[in-house]
């Protein structure tokens, strides 16, 4: 069975926490990397290293140093009409890709076509779609991450690319009976799956060679983002972060711990901590408990951005959940927060979100 994504779980709690927390609470908006973080872009080891990352006291946040999505150089046409098989096992017919509407809750679709070189015939977008060159796009899920059939249908698109983190599912059919073509892409989002993806995406807009470009210069700026954590990772399993990814909506009282196949463990392997759920056998995404927050013993907690403003910050966080105070992270108010649509979007800026989990991680000092 396919591992179901992060993402893909969330979903029904943003949809349903949409409501009463209002659009913008599950998308915060990226700090302008150019301005807020100039570290970004340094060699990792260039910039002053904790001596111990178990120890290390106070709040980091993690950032990109740039917010633009570069295209591919293969400019080959696209070759239409394309037929496939869509991850809901629809064969569907792209006749056309001069109106693509790429919509998700992460924004990761939207990247990809835009690193695909096809930004350009990209009408719309959704609400975490945030990135240079989207500022002007139409938005087609003003109410949250709910989509909105009358304002994708004004847009006129000739494909919609979406997958399951985003609906209703009701809408996808009513634009399937409008007749336009809805390639619904698989939700499954991790380090590891960014090739099918890209590989999806590319073949429904008939530019399968572009594709493999992309994919060549993402497997490539993973390995070397990897390789140069690796290099000041410590060797020892003992002397690494033990880390556990929060996922928090203070305004609903939610709080859940993302665990072993999540897509938030890809992102603790990659930067070379310990996923703490995976030793307490937490799996997917599952309602927080105080007894299991203990039981994990996080040295770091890595949560969105807006959800640890949602809690009042991290007193906020320890005041409302007081077993937090019982771990070593909150012994030591140790936080990692970073920007809600970057964090888990995988896909074209995979590598950028490790290196700057990392540079939060390793060197705390340069991220506050």
């Amino acid at each position: 069975m396919r591992r179901v994504s992060a993402l893909a779980l969330a979903v029904a709690l943003i949809a349903g926490l949409s409501a009463c927390a209002g659009p913008g609470t599950t998308s915060s908006a990226a700090p302008d990397a150019d301005d807020a973080c100039p570290q970004a872009s340094q060699p990792l080891a260039s910039l002053e290293l904790a001596d111990d990352v178990r120890t290390v006291s106070g709040g980091s946040t993690a950032c990109l140093s740039s917010h633009a999505v570069i295209p591919v150089e293969d400019d080959t046409a696209p070759v239409l009409p394309a037929t496939v098989t869509d991850s809901e096992g629809r064969e569907v017919e792209v006749t056309s890709a001069d109106r693509i509407l790429p919509i998700d809750i992460s924004g990761t679709i939207a990247s990809t076509v835009f690193a695909l070189g096809l930004g350009d015939q990209v009408v719309g977008r959704d609400s975490s779609t945030d990135f240079d060159g989207t500022e002007d796009l139409p938005v087609v899920t003003k109410t949250g991450h709910t989509l909105n059939p009358e304002a994708i249908l004004e847009l006129k698109p000739t494909v919609v690319l979406t997958d399951t983190t985003i609906g209703p599912k009701e809408v996808r059919q009513q634009l399937r009976d409008a007749g336009i073509a809805v390639v619904v892409i698989s939700s499954d989002r991790r380090l590891d799956t960014t090739g099918e993806l890209v590989t999806e995406i590319a073949a429904a807009l008939g530019v399968p060679s572009r594709g493999e470009a992309l994919i060549a210069r993402l497997d490539a700026a993973v390995a070397e983002e990897l390789a140069e954590i690796a290099e000041i990772t410590p060797a020892a399993e003992e002397d690494r972060a033990r880390m556990l990814f929060l996922y928090v909506r203070g305004s609903a009282n939610v709080y859940y711990i993302f665990g072993e196949d999540s897509g938030a463990d890809s992102l603790i392997d990659a930067v070379g901590g310990v996923d703490v759920a995976a030793e307490i056998g937490w799996e997917g995404m599952k309602p927080m408990t105080a007894e299991a927050l203990v039981a994990a013993k996080p040295d770091v907690l890595v949560m969105m951005t807006d959800g640890l403003e949602s809690v009042g910050g991290i007193d906020g966080l320890i005041e409302r959940v007081p077993a937090v105070a019982e771990t070593p992270a909150g012994q030591n108010r140790r936080v990692i927060d970073m920007a809600d649509t970057e964090i888990l979007s995988f896909g074209p800026r995979s590598a950028d979100v490790i290196g700057a989990l990392a540079r939060a991680l390793y060197a705390p000092e340069s991220s506050k």
